[in-house]
């Protein structure tokens, strides 16, 4: 008997080992689904990985154009203000992973507790996602506005999650030890406020999945860009699309200031749909400027393509 208890129990850790981590996340082939637009590169669990450069260029766009590029792609529940910072200047972007947490139950906290720790998960349900976090990731969850024991996050916490992603947090919820916290420079979270009691009475209900974060709604990879105004998510597809449309409007405004200024073109000419004129002056002007950016004349056209504004 003592010999078929052992080898039930090995039976049982190496069914684990085959099925990986997989306690309260998607099985892969759902979450391809969902975020079927995607075509590139993607985490072992399926999650979209925006590629590391799109990360770099999206830090230094302005988000109302980012949502413009949004907006007009019939995208409208992409953005979520009233958020407290730590620092107001000190950007959150990057590919979110996202956690759900509901208020706890006792038999349904204990299940998954049981469950996540079989399967190799340690400590409390509001660790596990911090485990999964890689270089590049925003974590993300909702915990469904709760602030008084709602604190998701606390010092150890955030120096854990910031030496896995590099990277600061979203919560639709609070943190605590904010005097602390505030000295792990570089570091951001974008949280509904700071209390100074401990998680009670909340259990994740979810790793990976689709959430919801006030009016807007996050899937996994999608690319969130955390500035003052509030908190955008972008469709990991539109990435991309979003980031470039940003700069060229970036580049759009100085080039034609000194255009208008210098009396070559009117204010019509640049606000309207550029010639091929204006596409090689600009293209030109901006060879000059190095120190701008780079842009093809063929992702200028794709750019203008698309242009609504």
């Amino acid at each position: 008997m003592k010999h078929m208890f052992k080898l039930n129990i090995a039976i049982v850790f190496l069914f684990f080992i085959s099925i990986g981590l997989k306690g309260q996340t998607i099985p892969k082939e759902e979450l391809i689904f969902l975020t079927s637009e995607w075509k590139g590169e993607r985490f072992d669990d399926g999650r979209p990985r925006i590629p590391d450069g799109i990360l770099e260029r999206a830090k230094k766009i302005g988000i109302d154009d980012a949502w413009t590029v949004l907006n007009n792609e019939g995208y409208t529940n992409q953005f979520e203000g009233n958020w407290k910072m730590i620092h107001d200047d000190v950007p959150v972007v990057g590919r979110a992973l996202t956690a759900m947490y509901m208020p706890s139950r006792p038999d349904v906290e204990s299940n998954i507790k049981a469950r996540g720790h079989a399967e190799g998960r340690k400590g409390n349900t509001n660790s596990w996602p911090i485990e999964m976090l890689s270089q590049g990731d925003v974590y993300v969850a909702d915990g469904f506005g709760k602030i008084d024991a709602g604190t998701l996050m606390g010092a150890t916490l955030a120096t854990s999650i910031f030496s896995k992603s590099g990277n600061g947090v979203v919560f639709n919820g609070s943190a605590r030890d904010l005097e602390t916290v505030k000295e792990l420079e570089g570091f951001n979270a974008f949280v509904r406020d700071f209390h100074p009691s401990f998680l009670e009475e909340m259990v994740t209900m979810g790793l990976n999945v689709p959430i919801r974060m006030g009016a807007a709604i996050v899937l996994p990879g999608d690319l969130v860009i955390a500035k003052q105004e509030g908190v955008l998510f972008v469709p990991a597809h539109l990435a991309e699309q979003v980031v470039a449309t940003a700069e060229f409007v970036a580049l759009k405004d100085v080039f034609g200031f000194e255009m208008v200024r210098t009396k070559k073109y009117t204010t019509g000419e640049i606000d309207s749909q550029w010639s091929d004129k204006i596409k090689n002056d600009f293209i030109n002007w901006l060879k000059g400027k190095p120190e701008l950016g780079k842009m093809t004349r063929e992702e200028l056209d794709k750019v203008l393509s698309k242009r609504t504004w």
